[in-house]
């Protein structure tokens, strides 16, 4: 059994910054500070939707976006603050978001401190209209599914959209959320969630189906940061990110030569890089492994914490988790060097 101890945090994630019309935005350090994991935005707002139709809702990332349009169908306008590419580890609002937001019906996000930096202007709106965080019930319910990282200490994992199954289950709790809120279209809502939990149904088992075409010795997912615990785990790879949960952390340099140990012990035959990651950080392990003559190759670029652009074929959450696993099976299933 091969141990990768614990990375070690350097740089500092708690950062103040000003976002437009005079909100401040923090990354909490504390699972009350997050509106997913207190009683602070994540609004049991009792107010029942009185405007006309579309709704306006927004969403943070694209995943959120994506799933919830599959949900709301023709009776809501949904946008995603956060496009292609975009980090939301360090995502900054800009004050047109801020406008977006305050013009929202309703507003979905991650939670879980993934949108770290706009966590105070979520809570300010809380308090005016329904601020839902889809991984608020899995907290509630201390479902043991969350990942708790020992780098993240008092924190869960907030890529949990890599699990379909569990992010499965934030989409029916947003689902209810939405006919709560919009009570004459609640009928329409649960019967789109339904069949959206059965897309989610299929496409889990076709990830695991094809997951396990790797040769089991090559089940390792290296990766930049450590976006894809929920992924492997439920999937059966072995996940190692040489950053931490969030992107701002600093590479552990002892850490890293770990990884090439392992990549050089293992016949590892490749690594990935992120779409919203700078590469050299993984193109950094290339060079040391051949030195101990073991070849790795990048074996694609992976959608981490951001759909892909338009046209793609990851520019919907199904279409994101299809080009990983495709993407994964072929590099790792590659013959060696």
């Amino acid at each position: 059994m091969i141990v990768l101890r614990p990375l070690a945090i350097r740089s500092p994630i708690l950062l103040l910054c000003l976002v437009g019309a005079g909100f401040a935005a923090s990354q909490g350090c504390g699972k009350g500070d997050d509106p997913a994991t207190g009683s602070h935005g994540d609004s049991d707002s009792r107010e029942v939707f009185a405007g006309e139709l579309p709704l306006k809702i927004v969403c943070t990332t694209g995943q959120i976006a994506d799933s919830i349009r599959q949900v709301a169908g023709p009776h809501a306008e949904v946008t995603a603050l956060m496009g292609p590419g975009v980090d939301p580890h360090l995502y900054r609002a800009l004050p047109s978001d801020v406008l977006q937001l305050q013009a929202a019906d309703i507003i979905f996000y991650n939670g879980l401190h993934l949108e770290g930096r706009i966590i105070e202007t979520l809570e300010h709106l809380g308090k005016k209209k329904p601020v839902v965080a889809v991984t608020a019930r899995l907290v509630e319910r201390e479902d043991k599914r969350l990942r708790q990282p020992p780098e993240f200490v008092g924190m869960y994992d907030p890529h949990v959209w890599h699990d379909v199954l569990l992010w499965a289950d934030c989409i029916d709790y947003a689902a209810e959320r939405l006919a709560k809120f919009d009570p004459d279209r609640a009928s329409d809502y649960t019967s789109n969630a339904t069949t959206y939990r059965d897309k989610l149904d299929q496409l889990h088992h076709w990830c695991g189906e094809q997951i396990a075409t790797i040769p089991e010795p090559r089940r390792f997912l290296i990766t930049a940061h450590d976006a894809f615990g929920y992924f492997s785990k439920a999937y059966g790879l072995k996940a190692v990110g040489l950053k931490g949960i969030s992107t701002e952390d600093e590479v552990d340099f002892q850490h890293m030569d770990e990884v090439i140990q392992l990549l050089v012990n293992q016949k590892v035959p490749a690594v990935f890089v992120e779409s919203s990651t700078a590469p050299r950080i993984v193109e950094a392990l290339i060079e040391p492994c051949q030195k101990q003559d073991h070849e790795v190759r990048i074996g694609g670029e992976l959608y981490s914490d951001a759909l892909g652009p338009a046209d793609s074929g990851a520019d919907t959450f199904e279409g994101m988790i299809r080009a990983n696993v495709k993407t994964i099976v072929a590099g790792l299933s590659s013959e060696e060097n």
